[in-house]
């Protein structure tokens, strides 16, 4: 148990430094280093993720008014329906233990080879949109509602399968879609979508068997002080020199996941 909190001290130290790194870091490291069947390292995190994310988004829709409400029910629009949809087709289709891990196995690599990726971009397309507006401004006309929609269903799938995606992936195609939004509310409207995602996605492998709870516990006990005092040193430390590590730290645990 002693172990599963270290573990969850540091993974969320470095979310509050980076605002990046739970699913994406939580699961490999239950996966590779403790030995868990991918699907409970999945179930446990997602419950983990959708915990640990109410919080942030309290923060960001009462201190900051960061949330836009509008693009979290157009994600959600999408990613709901594509959770429910992921977690029928693994109770119902996928029955056998050893097509379940694969499927899963093979998503969390993708998912993670991606979130690396989207880590070294997001700085550029932040840096593109040197001028941002408080509130969105479409950029694809009729398109951006069906883009959004067609977005949350991505992530509903990556997620669910994965636990891995609602933070980066999330942030950047939200920079991609709306490159006139501030980025703290990218941020906010990333994470307040993240919570029904992840509670959806991690109730639905709750019923399928997939989480432990004594696990969940103990990453909890060790991952919110890991935050207050990440989120407190994340002013100290240059993101330029954290993210690109991060990232390649992804890239080469989601390439062992597919190879």
């Amino acid at each position: 148990m002693t172990a599963y909190i270290i573990s969850g001290l540091l993974v969320g130290f470095l979310v509050g430094l980076t605002g990046v790194g739970g699913g994406s870091l939580m699961t490999p490291l239950l996966v590779f280093l403790f030995g868990f069947a991918p699907k409970t390292a999945v179930g446990t995190d997602l419950l983990f993720a959708a915990i640990t994310k109410t919080g942030g988004t309290f923060v960001h829709h009462r201190s900051h008014r960061s949330v836009e409400w509008k693009i979290v029910l157009q994600l959600g629009a999408g990613s709901i329906p594509a959770a429910v949809t992921v977690i029928y087709l693994l109770e119902n289709v996928f029955k056998k233990d050893e097509s379940v891990t694969s499927l899963i196995t093979l998503t969390l690599g993708i998912a993670l080879i991606f979130t690396g990726l989207a880590l070294f971009l997001r700085r550029r397309l932040a840096r593109k949109s040197p001028v941002q507006r408080l509130t969105h401004r479409e950029r694809f006309g009729r398109w951006q509602v069906p883009l959004t929609v067609l977005t949350g269903l991505i992530l509903g799938v990556l997620v669910t399968l994965s636990s891995v995606g609602a933070g980066a992936l999330g942030t950047v195609t939200l920079l991609f879609l709306y490159p006139r939004l501030a980025t703290v509310r990218i941020v906010g409207t990333d994470l307040a979508h993240a919570i029904p995602l992840t509670a959806v996605a991690g109730l639905g492998h709750l019923h399928m068997g997939n989480v432990d709870f004594n696990l969940l516990g103990s990453l909890l006990i060790g991952s919110l002080p890991g935050i207050y005092l990440g989120s407190h040193l994340s002013a100290r430390i240059p993101e330029r020199l954290l993210q690109p590590i991060l990232a390649s730290v992804l890239l080469l645990i989601g390439a062992k996941c597919v190879f």
